[in-house]
């Protein structure tokens, strides 16, 4: 797994912030760099990474060159990479330890991102803030579109192939990942496990996703009454695209940065004396 970490070196203990890519996604999918920046310089420890069987490689950190990767991965195998991250940040030989301020990790995850950030804060005590961009609602993508008849296929086949307009390919998903989500559907379930949160929560949503209508987020929020709920108008990447060659951010993702920023301030507290 590719991880980055964007930092100020500035000799103080910072909070923690941990980006979830989404379903299709990559840690610099539309020049996330841009983001990962205005984190940093607000105060914070950014950290964003390709998880394991997302299809991307080393050597192509941007391009779905491992397609057998790509058709394995699950949700528990994204659960169990976002662990090794937290694992990771906490770890004391972690060269970067004279900055992070292990008792303040936060999570951002985007898309399927947002569920999986969802989840494994459910589970897991040492992240104390959760923030969502276009989120899912329950762990059945993408065949919660599907007919029964492609059902039967996938079953039969193993295989179905989802086509991916920006890169041209026929990416397979195997059927192992409907496999998982029977085998693990109590620790897969949103709803269920975003009620047992008691963290702050911001849910941020666009009201023109076609990807994960916007009622997703109204979900989430009925189910977590306590969270606070950022709607805009605006798509499921917040007016973004890849490449994004642009110097800044389209404005509804600005508002979805700033809305997010402002809210993990007020969660967070900074430390201002030298290490």
């Amino acid at each position: 797994m590719l991880v980055d970490i964007f930092y100020k070196d500035n000799g103080v203990l910072k909070p923690i912030v941990i980006y979830v890519h989404g379903f299709n996604g990559f840690k610099d999918w539309g020049n996330f760099d841009l983001i990962a920046q205005q984190f940093a310089e607000n105060g914070f420890v950014f950290i964003k990474m390709n998880l394991s069987h997302n299809g991307t490689t080393t050597d192509f950190p941007e391009e779905f060159a491992d397609l057998n990767a790509y058709g394995n991965n699950n949700y528990t195998k994204e659960l169990f990479d976002v662990e090794q991250i937290i694992n990771w940040v906490i770890d004391e030989r972690n060269m970067y330890k004279s900055h992070l301020d292990i008792n303040q990790i936060s999570f951002i995850g985007h898309s399927r991102g947002g569920g999986i950030a969802i989840l494994k804060t459910s589970e897991d005590e040492r992240i104390k803030s959760l923030i969502t961009w276009a989120s899912v609602d329950e762990c059945k993508s993408p065949w919660n579109r599907w007919s029964d008849e492609q059902m039967k296929e996938w079953k039969a086949t193993g295989v179905q192939y989802m086509a991916n307009k920006r890169t041209n390919q026929n990416l397979p998903l195997y059927y192992q990942l409907y496999e998982n989500y029977c085998q693990f559907k109590e620790r897969l379930d949103i709803e269920k496990n975003i009620r047992k949160i008691n963290i702050p929560i911001l849910i941020c949503h666009g009201t023109k996703d076609e990807a994960v209508p916007y009622y997703a987020a109204e979900k989430l929020k009925e189910w977590q009454p306590k969270a606070t709920l950022f709607l805009l108008e605006s798509d499921h990447v917040f007016g973004r695209k890849h490449p994004w060659n642009e110097t800044t951010l389209p404005a509804a993702m600005q508002a979805v940065v700033n809305e997010s920023i402002l809210f993990l301030k007020k969660c967070a507290t900074f430390n201002l004396s030298k290490s």
